[in-house]
This record gives C-alpha cells, sequence and structure tokens, in this order.
C-alpha cells in the first residue's frame, strides 16, 4: 500500500502531516504543490492544537509491505 504524506508547517512552527492513501501516480509534482497550496489557502486544515496552517514543508511517497500469515 502506498500513501502520499503532505507535510506542512502550523502558526506554532510544528509539523503536521496530513496522509492520502493510495495516491495517482506517478506523483505531478506541479499539481501536487497546487494542491498544497489550495489547502494552505483555504484555511480548512488545522493542527491538532487549533493553529493554522501556514507553509507546506515536503511531501513524500510511502510505500508499505505487509504480510498475513496464518496461524493456526
Amino acid at each position: 500500500m502506498k500513501t502520499l504524506e503532505l507535510q506542512f508547517v502550523s502558526e506554532d512552527g510544528k509539523t503536521v502531516r496530513v496522509a492520502v492513501d493510495s495516491p495517482a501516480e506517478p506523483v505531478d509534482t506541479a499539481k501536487l504543490k497546487n494542491a498544497m497550496a489550495q489547502i494552505l489557502g483555504s484555511g480548512v486544515l488545522v493542527s491538532p492544537a487549533g493553529m493554522p496552517l501556514t507553509t507546506m514543508k515536503a511531501a513524500r511517497l510511502i510505500e508499505q509491505n505487509i504480510t498475513d500469515y496464518t496461524l493456526q
């Protein structure tokens, strides 16, 4: 499973992470920057402490491999 993690900085200087499951690939960085700018501009997301997000910090694609084992 892949997750796109968007990282923002809140008004109090803390990193806020937003995860998007199963993102479209390949990730278009221009569209990604535009989407993150729209999130900032909308003010719809805040930090867990209620602080507004102020800047984009980073984005990364995370891939996890899960192996299930049957136990009897």
